[in-house]
């Protein structure tokens, strides 16, 4: 980082605390520039650390980025930089110092005895986000699930100077250590949300399962945090999702109905926004979750127009899609927040990405090209049948009304004659009315 560019980001970063926020945590940030990253992709990162902080409540006061050529297995960053680092965050009053890189529990806690304070890295960061967003019962059963996950080898016991006695025979000797009683909690707390989890995902399944039957197509709305997709929502289906301009503002799906031009229905759900560096333990945890996503349709890959690095926020993305095995889902790339562009920065943007479409999710621009793309991509997976329903099967041909496209519809003595395109895996529900 140069030197220009380090002043420019510390007086960006620099708050003044008022008196009123005297109890906000001070953060001192530290990234680390390793032999095959890009400084100006570990500086976005960095940036992106301190959004984050500031969502996770904290001050993100100053920052830092260390060039190494390996990683240092006790301190990280070398115990020299480390104690050039502290002196630093001993000036500036810094309560914790957040690592964008994960740390083991060994440099956690050497680098806590040299800072003489709080050091955490990116994924307890975002775990604590996560910690304070989550609203519904099965993502607080994630969050904690996650936290215990990262914190299970993060326990340290005092040994025998913590050791519990019993008062009967086979209960004397050393007993049980703190660190092992903790441990053994923790493994049982772990053991029970992953049953309860399980449960809940059946239920989810459930209800997937019953909207396939009814054939109705299913579109995920994906992408960065905070790229949009909660107002997306909003301003198709008339949701009332959370929007807040803030990361990770919302971590539960919610699922609506939508109606296509061609008057096919289809459930448009959002999803939990991606990062950089998306810790796995929350992949993991989330799987529930993201396997509105992982079963979809389609994707409708919501990105951020006015965000500086386009590229690396769709691979971001696609690398949690690979993660959750949803990357053979077709995919329909809709760029967001062109409200906020000029004319030179929407034809760059046409440039780089010539079929993506643009809207404005916020002034509800462009939703035409939008709902119209996503009738075309739902067709190319479709299959045209000739159906003939009796009369008193007329929640069939509300079915196919609902569910497919239908090109033409005739009455004769035997009932109603469709001819009508329906997705692919829709066939099963009209087979016992298909006609040669």
């Amino acid at each position: 980082m140069t030197q220009e560019h380090q002043a420019r980001s510390r007086r960006r970063l620099t708050a003044t605390v008022t008196d009123l926020d005297v109890a906000v945590q001070r953060a001192f940030l530290v990234g680390v520039l390793l032999p095959g990253m890009t400084s100006a992709d570990e500086e976005r990162s960095l940036d992106e650390l301190a959004l984050l902080t500031d969502t996770a409540g904290s001050d993100p006061v100053d920052q830092e980025m260390v060039k190494r050529d390996g990683i240092h297995p006790a301190t990280f960053i070398g115990s020299g930089k480390a104690e050039d680092l502290a002196a630093l965050t001993t000036a500036l009053d810094i309560d914790v110092v957040v690592f964008d890189h994960p740390l083991t529990p060994a440099q956690q806690r050497n680098l806590q005895a040299i800072f003489h304070c709080d050091v955490v890295d990116r994924e307890a960061l975002i775990l604590d986000i996560f910690a304070q967003h989550a609203t519904s019962r099965i993502g607080a059963l994630q969050v904690e699930l996650a936290l215990l996950r990262y914190n299970l080898p993060r326990l340290r016991g005092k040994g025998k100077a913590l050791s519990q006695q019993g008062a009967g025979i086979g209960t004397r000797g050393p007993g049980e250590t703190k660190l092992e009683t903790d441990r053994r909690r923790i493994l049982a707390r772990i053991s029970k949300l992953e049953k309860e989890l399980k449960e809940k995902a059946r239920h989810r399944d459930t209800q997937r399962k019953q909207r396939k039957r009814n054939g109705i197509p299913q579109v995920s709305i994906v992408g960065y945090t905070n790229a949009g997709k909660s107002t997306l929502l909003n301003a198709l289906t008339d949701a009332d999702a959370l929007v807040e301009d803030r990361l990770f503002a919302t971590l539960d799906p919610t699922v609506r109905r939508l109606e296509l031009p061609d008057n096919r229905e289809v459930l448009l759900s959002d999803t939990v926004g991606f990062v950089r560096r998306l810790p796995h333990g929350l992949v993991e945890a989330f799987q529930s979750t993201l396997a509105e996503a992982a079963e979809a349709d389609l994707l409708v890959h919501l990105v951020d127009g006015t965000d500086e690095d386009l590229p690396g926020q769709i691979a971001a993305v696609r690398e949690v899609l690979d993660e959750i095995d949803a990357e053979k889902i077709p995919e329909l790339l809709v760029i967001n927040k062109i409200d906020a562009l000029d004319n030179q920065q929407r034809k760059r943007i046409a440039n780089l990405y010539p079929d993506a479409i643009l809207v404005s999710a916020v002034k509800s621009a462009g939703f035409g090209s939008l709902l119209q793309a996503v009738s075309q991509a739902l067709a190319r997976n479709t299959v045209t049948l000739k159906l003939t329903v009796p009369y008193e099967r007329g929640d069939v041909v509300a079915a196919a009304h609902r569910v497919g496209e239908v090109v033409e519809e005739k009455h004769d003595d035997l009932g109603t004659i469709l001819d009508v395109r329906v997705p692919s895996k829709s066939v099963g529900a009209f087979a016992d009315f298909v006609t040669p």
